[in-house]
């Protein structure tokens, strides 16, 4: 089958079975050569020993056994051969089959056969013996291939790595040589302006250091002139601002206060308010501060007013001024949007005024706090009792006079 010239599959039948003939015939032929090998190497017997096997020390019969294989080796090799030539031989030009042959024919033709077959071997042999031999020159090539590039590599590297240390040694050389002459530009920059200056000073007949104390002094009068400047126009600026002190920007929310004057008065008339003003201190609030009498009065107006409409106590709380007490409620109008101070002023001696709970509601507690701490009376108040002190309480804590009943409180 090795023989053949094209695949198997392109074969006629005829000649696929003939190329399985032979495959068959060449199986039968190695199997057979196996089998006469290790019967040869199983009955090998040391050759032309000195002593018996069994006299022999351990050492000796190992290397009689491997006398003997080898032995039996080179035996079954020659009888492979002997059997290859003897059926591959065909009598080169031969008129007749074998078996038609004379005895010395047929010696002949084994004779031609094994030596044909020995030429073969021999020309396989030397076939291999060059495959082996490529191989490893080869190897070398790859590897002097490979020594080669390593050295281009390196060599780019060193010429690189040279490059650059010229390109840096020449921007040194160049940075020195600029620093020399920038330094010499400016050494002769200054010798120029000395003697310019020493020329100007020979010129008006005086000297260089005339010149300096002239400019020191001119100076010194400069600095103070402006010195005085600043501080009179420090001196103008202050009297202009004793004499016009700042105007006050009218308060974003003096609307706000006009309105609730006007309604008010246009409503309750002129004899409801004690006075109305902007509290700047406290964010601006438009402030009402009631006549003591009309408190309640106002106060209702102030709630119910469809134009004022100030729904919601957000504050209320007493204040003791020492000449007198004085009620702050401040109200807040969702309807509207706007906010309000209303104040009243009350006798210190004898604090009293109405309760505005009957108006709002959240009025209750903050009064019940001002009754307990100042001591005012709230009239109309439906539960007017102590809410932080005890009820047996002497005195009330936030006056100004306060003195504990008991000094040891």
């Amino acid at each position: 089958m090795s023989d053949q010239e094209k695949p198997f599959s392109e074969m006629t039948p005829e000649e696929k079975a003939e190329a399985k003939r032979k495959a068959v015939e060449e199986a039968k032929r190695k199997a057979a050569e196996k089998k006469a090998a290790k019967e040869a190497a199983e009955s090998a017997e040391p050759p032309a020993a000195e002593k018996p096997f069994s006299e022999m020390t351990p050492e000796e019969k190992a290397e009689a056994k491997r006398k003997a294989v080898e032995e039996a080796k080179r035996k079954a090799a020659e009888k492979k051969a002997a059997k290859e030539a003897a059926e591959s031989a065909e009598p080169p030009g031969a008129e007749k089959p074998f078996s038609e042959m004379t005895e010395e024919e047929k010696a002949e033709a084994k004779r031609k056969a094994v030596e044909e077959a020995k030429r073969k071997a021999a020309e396989k042999k030397a076939a291999k013996e060059a495959e082996e031999s490529s191989t490893q020159t080869d190897a070398p090539a790859d590897e002097k291939a490979k020594a080669a590039a390593a050295a281009k590599v390196k060599a780019a590297a060193a010429a690189k790595a040279k490059a650059a240390a010229a390109a840096k040694a020449k921007a040194q050389a160049s940075g020195g040589a600029s620093d020399d002459e920038k330094a010499k530009a400016i050494a002769a920059a200054k010798a120029k302006a000395a003697a310019a200056a020493k020329a100007k000073a020979a010129k008006s007949g005086g000297s260089p250091d005339d010149e300096k104390a002239k400019a020191i002094a001119a100076a010194k009068a400069k600095a103070k002139a402006a010195a005085a400047a600043k501080a009179k126009q420090g001196t103008a600026g202050a009297a202009k601002a004793e004499s016009e002190p700042d105007e006050e920007k009218p308060s974003p929310n003096q609307p706000l206060l006009d309105k609730y004057v006007k309604v008010i008065k246009d409503n309750l008339g002129d004899d409801i308010l004690e006075d109305a003003y902007i509290n700047r201190l406290a964010k601006d609030v438009p402030t009402l501060v009631a006549k003591r009498e009309s408190y309640y009065k106002l106060a209702e107006f102030m709630r119910f007013n469809e134009q004022l409409y100030f729904e919601y106590v957000s504050e209320l709380h007493g204040t003791d001024f020492e000449t007198h007490m004085e009620i702050y409620t401040h109200l807040y109008s969702f309807k509207n949007n706007q906010p309000v101070a209303l104040k009243v002023k009350v006798d210190r001696e004898q604090p009293e005024a109405a309760s505005l709970t009957p108006i709002w509601a959240g009025a209750n507690w903050p009064e019940r706090e001002a009754y307990d701490l100042l001591g005012i009376h709230f009239t109309g108040h439906p539960n007017l009792k102590r809410i932080l002190m005890p009820d047996d309480w002497v005195g009330y804590p936030m006056r100004k006079d306060y003195e504990p009943y008991d000094v040891e409180v």
